[in-house]
């Protein structure tokens, strides 16, 4: 068995399909992760050759091979605990930071409709 297809059956391993904000499911990890604060919390993370490494950054690396500088790997699902490597994709610091926030504004809008629809009932 190719060192390839091992990650991805490690990876497999820890992962559930879960209805997400794409057509597809998400894979969400169910391995440990990152931690629930600091700056990069809530991230899955794995062992794998004696390090710890970040779970969706393996997953897209063993597909599409090695990130760039100044690229990182954005969850298109929004989902952190995603490592379906097709919810991922390459994008700059830039645009996965304007993609954030638009999720942010779109989730306080959502809430901000909900409060008002219960306080007005």
């Amino acid at each position: 068995m190719s060192r390839r297809d091992r990650i991805r059956e490690k990876i497999a391993a820890r992962t559930v399909e879960v209805p997400g904000l794409l057509d597809t499911p998400c894979h969400v990890w169910t391995g440990p992760t990152s931690g629930e604060t600091g700056r990069g919390s809530g991230y899955p993370r794995m062992s794998l050759d004696g390090g710890t490494v970040a779970v969706h950054i393996t997953a897209w690396v063993n597909e599409n091979g090695l990130v760039p500088p100044r690229k990182q790997i954005d969850h298109k699902c929004r989902n952190r605990l995603c490592v379906r490597e097709d919810h991922l994709e390459m994008v700059t610091h830039k645009e996965n930071q304007k993609r954030r926030d638009s999720s942010r504004a779109a989730l306080i809008c959502e809430y901000t409709s909900h409060e008002e629809t219960r306080i007005a009932a």
